[in-house]
């Protein structure tokens, strides 16, 4: 290895404690993500409730922490009313945003059943598109009043005497596309988001709420709607949401790969966005981020082209991961860490099946795809204090960007367990690289573990077939050296380097 990087890692340089909510996941109604992900009834996994219990297993496994739900796009056209009550009397309905019918088995208490038993806690997003304020604060009321009330006293007749206490809302999905049903102006949407908000913290005050952002960096009216709309709600919102996905349609690993880039310049026009409108409403406020949508997308696209419409849960972006997709996905995650001090959740889009690190087979097995591996680790070691990475890096240009490090990398400090959590990709595709880690300010350790991910085809995937095709090893090279450690980082590879203080 001649190629060399360097990172000093201090842990005065604290960017934020890492909000845990920051590795949150998404189940929209949509494709199998509920039914033949989630729930599917005749699997010989499946509890009394329906639910399969291997998905959930690989679920607990993640430790996700919490799932939005129920949509996203669906969320535009859906009436919370059809998910509730017995389901002998629930009402099928065409489903506009994925032209698919819509079963109404699962619906809030049925969700907010299997978020318990995930371990999880649901961020509810509300229908802004064809609905509005009193749809949301019944809903609300339902789901979060105790008792004496003819919504609370609903829930209580379907079956749950104590409230949900959901504690986390959005205020509609992506309002800035002309695709949402419902669709809106910034203005308009602000005007709507605001006076819902103030009715919902009437019926509850301990709720948080996000308002839309734009559905990526690349709409025409970012950032203005983010100025709009937080004149109209800054006030009342406690954070903006921010969508994007990533594809590598040309074929062009080196500059798909140096996608988070964009990534960290959206997170940063947000933010400067928001400070903007602090500064012109004199709010003491700060506004936060909660980047509820984010991943790799595009391999399902044609054959979600040849799906016959008005189906019952059809195979809906099921893209097949490969190992440079989870290489992307490792430095997405690192983009998210750096500002953990703004971004405070984020949701891995989506969970099970529909775009997603958990595949299943109706009726047959559930396996990790290669994206299951990063966001583990990420959820696993990423909790505790962000340190400010300063890292040198040999670099390269790309078709659409410049001055590319190939080491992505950030440390994480829990300092109650005494232990040091590297994140490292190295983006070069055909040579390893030394990272010198200068780690003096925090005394004698230990390495615990240098996890990789590798494989000599960046295109590999995991199957039924072939589920551990591509799966990290734990046979990472980490050797002490004078000021801290040399961490040998193979060619196009995510690395974990755990260590433990003995001081």
């Amino acid at each position: 290895m001649t190629n060399k990087a360097t990172m000093i890692v201090d842990k005065h340089f604290v960017i934020s404690e890492v909000d845990k909510r920051i590795f949150g996941s998404f189940i929209e109604h949509l494709g199998r993500a509920v039914y033949g992900g989630i729930y599917e009834p005749n699997h010989p996994t499946a509890d009394e409730s329906g639910f399969r219990q291997d998905v959930l297993a690989l679920v607990r496994e993640l430790q996700v922490p919490i799932v939005r739900y129920p949509g996203g796009n669906f969320v535009s056209g859906y009436d919370w009313l059809d998910g509730v009550g017995p389901k002998e009397e629930r009402k099928k309905r065409l489903e506009l945003a994925w032209r698919v019918v819509e079963p109404n088995l699962v619906g809030t208490n049925e969700f907010a059943d299997w978020a318990k038993a995930a371990g999880s806690e649901v961020m509810m997003a509300v229908n802004l598109g064809t609905q509005g304020i009193d749809d949301a604060r019944h809903w609300l009321e339902y789901c979060n009043h105790p008792s004496g009330t003819y919504w609370s006293d609903l829930r209580i007749k379907h079956g749950y005497r104590e409230p949900h206490r959901i504690k986390t809302w959005c205020l509609g999905n992506e309002m800035d596309g002309p695709w949402q049903i419902g669709h809106k102006s910034a203005h308009d949407y602000g005007v709507l988001a605001r006076e819902t908000a103030k009715a919902m913290k009437w019926v509850d005050p301990s709720i948080e709420l996000v308002v839309c952002g734009s559905s990526n960096s690349q709409m025409a009216t970012f950032p203005e709607w983010e100025a709009t709309v937080l004149e109209h709600t800054y006030k009342e919102a406690d954070y903006i949401s921010l969508h994007t996905y990533y594809s590598n349609r040309e074929n062009n690993t080196p500059n798909f790969l140096a996608r988070s880039l964009d990534m960290d310049a959206f997170i940063g026009t947000v933010i400067a966005t928001c400070d903007y409108i602090k500064a012109k409403t004199r709010s003491k406020k700060t506004m936060n981020l909660s980047f509820d949508e984010w991943n790799v997308w595009y391999h399902s696209h044609d054959a979600d082209k040849q799906l016959d419409p008005w189906q019952i849960a059809p195979p809906q972006l099921e893209d097949i991961y490969t190992h440079e997709d989870a290489l992307l996905v490792g430095c997405m995650l690192i983009s998210l860490l750096k500002r953990a001090d703004r971004v405070k959740m984020a949701c891995l889009a989506q969970l099970v099946n529909v775009i997603a690190p958990i595949m299943t087979a109706n009726g047959g097995p559930a396996w990790k795809q290669t994206i299951f591996y990063p966001f583990l680790h990420a959820s696993l070691y990423g909790r505790g204090k962000a340190l400010q990475p300063i890292v040198q890096s040999p670099k390269y240009d790309s078709k659409d960007f410049s001055d590319v490090p190939y080491v992505e990398s950030i440390a994480v400090y829990l300092e109650e367990e005494n232990e040091v959590t590297v994140f490292a990709v190295n983006r070069h595709l055909e040579d390893g690289l030394l990272l010198e880690l200068d780690l003096r300010s925090f005394g004698a350790f230990r390495v615990l573990e240098h996890l990789v991910l590798e494989h000599d085809d960046v295109k590999a995937r995991n199957t039924e077939a072939q589920p551990d095709n591509v799966k990290p090893h734990a046979g990472g090279q980490s050797e002490r050296n004078e000021t801290g450690l040399t961490v040998k980082l193979p060619k196009a590879s995510w690395n974990v380097v755990r260590l433990k203080l003995e001081s």
